[in-house]
């Protein structure tokens, strides 16, 4: 079989919603509700620009330096982000996952995790897409620890929220997170900031205008929380739901600010050195990470 630069595409369908899930990256390459992109789209034989749509573990976001500490032993892995020195969004992103499961309206894909250098950890891992005409897409990503010793690991995914490719100046952003955390001029985690302190309190809601933002967002609502871009002029909206206790925005300037990255995160970026929301996976324990994405018509 030919093999096409994100390898196999597999389409499922509910009510108004169609998505697209390419194998390499377990990725999601396309979602629709009533014929409009709520994510940036790309074709199977397209390589994908700032990681749209990538499954990203056994570490999200970054590690800093590409070197971590883990039970008094310094690791590195390969830094792929030369610009600001990190390891980006761990291993799995450029990867050809295998379907699993395939129907009209769910997906799984898994993959194998194998030990290396750096990271000597061996993890089964998995990633379930959903369609239901009422609650939108469905997304689980889980990783079992089926090695011997305890693994840190992270998770995450990176969708570009759009409505219809519409420039993101226009729409409304409202995130229920009270802080931020700061970073330097080459994105590593300088402390914890109040999100006002910041210019970045989008509790309430607000035009995201000129403003850039590239911020992991924390102080959600421990019961779940919903972050949602909308466009004013037709009232049409998009939403991420989840219970993560992280979350990366992006303001999307590599895609022309045509979409808005919003990745539901289970630790802080650089957790591999600071330990925030570090998941300690021991053998033969599993974590899941689970979101929605659901969209709101046009008026």
């Amino acid at each position: 079989m030919a093999h096409r630069a994100s390898g196999r595409e597999l389409e499922i369908t509910a009510g108004g919603y169609r998505a697209r899930i390419v194998t390499v990256g377990a990725a999601l390459a396309g979602l629709t509700l009533e014929g409009r992109d709520l994510v940036l789209p790309y074709d199977v034989d397209e390589l994908p620009v700032a990681w749209k749509g990538k499954t990203l573990l056994p570490w999200p976001n970054r590690i800093t330096g590409g070197r971590y500490r883990w039970r008094d032993e310094v690791m590195e892995v390969p830094v792929n982000e030369h610009s600001t020195g990190a390891a980006l969004h761990g291993l799995m992103g450029w990867v050809e996952w295998e379907v699993a499961e395939a129907d009209t309206t769910h997906v799984a894909l898994e993959s194998f995790v194998a030990p290396r250098y750096g990271y000597p950890w061996a993890l089964e891992t998995r990633v379930e897409y959903s369609l239901d005409a009422g609650l939108g897409l469905q997304v689980a990503i889980s990783a079992t620890n089926v090695g011997s010793a305890s693994a840190p690991y992270g998770s995450s995914s990176h969708p570009f929220l759009t409505l219809g490719g519409i420039a993101v100046d226009s729409c409304e952003l409202t995130v229920p997170a009270a802080q931020v955390l700061e970073v330097d001029e080459a994105l590593a985690p300088v402390a914890l900031r109040d999100a006002g302190s910041l210019g970045l309190d989008l509790r309430q809601g607000r035009l995201v205008g000129d403003q850039q933002i590239d911020h992991a967002f924390t102080g959600l609502p421990e019961q779940g929380w919903s972050v949602s871009l909308r466009d004013p002029a037709d009232g049409a909206q998009v939403s991420v739901t989840s219970d993560a206790p992280w979350l990366q925005i992006y303001s999307g300037e590599l895609v022309g600010r045509r979409g808005m990255a919003v990745e539901p995160m289970t630790c802080a970026p650089d957790a591999f050195n600071s330990g925030l929301g570090l998941v300690e996976l021991e053998p033969g324990h599993s974590h899941t990470l689970t979101f929605t994405i659901q969209g709101t018509p046009a008026h």
